[in-house]
C-alpha cells in the first residue's frame, strides 16, 4: 500500500478519533455543570447568579483539563490546580481584608507571575493572571461576600478537574494501555 493510501485510510480513523474526543468532553462539561449548579449548589450556594457562575468557571476547568491522552490531562490537571490555587490563596487574603480596586487587582497578578516563575512554573503565570482577574472582578459583583468567592472557585476548580481526569482515565486509559501492549 502506498504512503497515501495509508493516509487516506487514516483519515476516517482520525476523524472518528476526533469526534469521539469531542463527544465526550461534551459529556464531560454537562456533568459538570449538573454537578455544581443542582448538586452542591444546595450546600454552598450564595446567589443563583454565583451558582451559575461556579457551573461556567467548573466546565472551564474540564475543558482545560481534558486532553488527547490520559498523561496530558493529568499534567493539565496539576497545572490547573496549582496555578488556580495560588491565585485564589491570593484572592482570598485581599478579599478577607479590602474590597475590590483595580490597583489590588493588578497588584496581585503581578505577585502570581513573579510567584509562579519562582516557582518554576512560568507556563502558569497566564492560568494564574486570568484566575486573579476573574475572581477579583468577580467579587465587585457581591462585595458582601466576595471573600467567598475564592473558596468557591477552588470548590468548582477541584470538581471541573476531577470530572476532567476522571474522563480522561474512563476514556483515554484503556486505549493507551491496549496500543502500547500490542
Amino acid at each position: 500500500m502506498t504512503k497515501a493510501r495509508q493516509n487516506e485510510v487514516a483519515r476516517p480513523a482520525e476523524t472518528r478519533h476526533l469526534f469521539l474526543h469531542g463527544l465526550t468532553l461534551s459529556i464531560l462539561c454537562m456533568i459538570t455543570y449538573w454537578l455544581i449548579t443542582r448538586m452542591l449548589a444546595h450546600l454552598l450556594s450564595v446567589s443563583r447568579d454565583d451558582d451559575l457562575l461556579g457551573g461556567m468557571w467548573a466546565v472551564v476547568a474540564t475543558v482545560f483539563v481534558y486532553r488527547y491522552s490520559y498523561e496530558e490531562s493529568v499534567a493539565a490537571a496539576s497545572s490547573r490546580i496549582g496555578a488556580t490555587s495560588l491565585s485564589l490563596a491570593l484572592c482570598f487574603i485581599y478579599l478577607l481584608f479590602f474590597p475590590f480596586h483595580f490597583w489590588g487587582m493588578a497588584t496581585l497578578i503581578g505577585i502570581g507571575a513573579v510567584a509562579m516563575s519562582l516557582l518554576g512554573r512560568p507556563d502558569d503565570v497566564i492560568t494564574t493572571g486570568i484566575t486573579t482577574a476573574v475572581v477579583m472582578v468577580v467579587g465587585t459583583m457581591s462585595p458582601d461576600h466576595a471573600w467567598k468567592e475564592p473558596i468557591l472557585r477552588m470548590v468548582d476548580t477541584i470538581v471541573g478537574v476531577a470530572v476532567g481526569v476522571l474522563g480522561a482515565w474512563i476514556s483515554l486509559k484503556p486505549a493507551h494501555s491496549r496500543s502500547t501492549a500490542t
